[in-house]
């Protein structure tokens, strides 16, 4: 599952009503340390566990290699989308309670930005949203991963860019 899809909707429909970006989560996901896993460096572990003999038979957790706190990414996200965001600590509230009854303007931003058709739920998996912010962050290492010669890593802050940047050029989210 991927959160970003999820936060580049909301942003987006922040920012065509008109209203501060404010962060769904808990206190505890607003301030405490996460982790998170690049895609492409999920895919280059998982190629050299099935190529390196060292790494047979074994399981391995995947993340990026750093922490980040939400509080610092919730202002990045909002610059990603020029909207205005609200530095509150957690509001809190349920995003699938607050992306119901927003498909119509999800479908609005599409033909205004001339994006590719998608729903609403298409892009935006709110469930997953309110799954990881939520609660308490979850930590694992990449130890065992080093131990055994995998040493890739991404800067969380920099893929979130990325990421955000790569559905945008796909025209998936204006």
């Amino acid at each position: 599952m991927n959160i970003i899809g999820g936060l580049c909707v909301y942003a987006a429909i922040c920012k065509h009503e008109g209203v501060p970006l404010k962060f769904p989560g808990c206190k505890a996901a607003w301030d405490g340390y996460s982790a998170a896993s690049d895609a492409d460096l999920i895919a280059e572990q998982h190629i050299w566990a099935a190529v390196d003999p060292y790494a047979k038979n074994e399981a391995f957790n995947c993340n990026n290699g750093d922490v980040f706190k939400w509080k610092q990414l919730w202002k990045v996200l909002a610059e990603q989308f020029e909207v205005e965001y609200d530095e509150a600590e957690g509001g809190g509230f349920s995003m699938v309670e607050a992306m119901k009854g927003k498909g119509q303007v999800w479908e609005e931003i599409v033909r205004e930005n001339e994006l590719v058709e998608t729903k609403l739920e298409e892009v935006g998996v709110s469930w997953f949203v309110d799954l990881v912010l939520g609660g308490e962050p979850v930590l694992d290492s990449m130890n065992k991963s080093k131990e055994h010669g995998f040493l890739g890593f991404r800067n969380s802050k920099n893929a979130f860019v990325s990421w955000i940047d790569k559905i945008k050029a796909y025209k998936i989210v204006p």
